[in-house]
């Protein structure tokens, strides 16, 4: 019989209030605590391996070159997340401060990618049904996130499960990604949509055309607007006589 630890490593309905995968979120806390109240006055190496405490990865060497070290992620406290072990970050991966990662399954993050403050990344979720979610007592499920490399994901940006941003792509500032973000993109808003392809490899930006379902929408919308434009003119010009 599969483990709860199983059951949500594997994007299955879990329980997550079990002895083993509590004990798992205090190990977590407990880094958490000592990284965040500590990393700001230790030396680089020093820093890496409280984030890899965080992590679940082994310390570094005291030797380890600084070419070496400039390849390991940079995150500003304060930082929080589930568990750690599941989070993966490439090369040279900005976090700035006030990152939250929920992260009961994957959460991979591309080489040089850049956060600005206050990202969060959310790869879990529970029921929509009230009685089977059922507070703590009840499951909950997990899903992949996946960052590609050379991202940009600017101040206060929300990305749900199971989302898929491809390399490239830059997400502006507040924005709630919901699904998933072609390479090359600039997308924003709430739910954020694509505003415009980038090419870098010309330097070229190309504005996304609209569809003509989209056109038709904004014209329905356009045209309801000044119609209650309208009417509120009539009732103010009666309220004048």
């Amino acid at each position: 019989m599969a483990t709860e630890k199983e059951k949500m490593l594997r994007g299955e309905l879990y329980y997550a209030f079990t002895t083993q995968l509590i004990a798992e979120r205090e190990t977590c806390a407990r880094a958490l605590h000592i990284f965040n109240a500590t990393a700001v006055t230790k030396s680089r190496i020093e820093r890496i391996n409280l984030w890899n405490a965080i992590v679940g990865k082994p310390p570094i060497a005291e030797t380890t070159p600084d070419e070496v070290l400039d390849r390991y992620a940079w995150v500003e406290p304060p930082f929080s997340c589930d568990y750690g072990h599941n989070i993966e970050m490439g090369e040279n991966v900005f976090i700035n401060f006030g990152c939250a990662i929920l992260d009961p399954a994957k959460v991979k993050i591309g080489s040089r990618t850049l956060f600005g403050p206050n990202v969060s990344l959310f790869a879990a979720t529970h029921p929509t049904d009230a009685a089977l979610r059922n507070g703590t007592s009840g499951p909950e499920l997990g899903a992949e996130i996946e960052i590609g490399a050379d991202c940009w994901l600017g101040g206060g940006v929300v990305v749900l499960p199971g989302v898929k941003i491809g390399d490239g792509s830059v997400v502006g500032a507040g924005s709630v990604v919901t699904k998933d973000v072609p390479r090359d993109c600039v997308v924003a808003g709430n739910p954020a949509r694509i505003i415009k392809y980038l090419k870098p490899e010309n330097g070229q930006v190309v504005q996304k055309k609209e569809d003509t379902k989209d056109l038709l929408s904004r014209l329905d919308r356009l045209e309801m607007e000044m119609k209650e434009v309208k009417e509120q003119l009539k009732k103010n010009m009666v309220e004048i006589d």
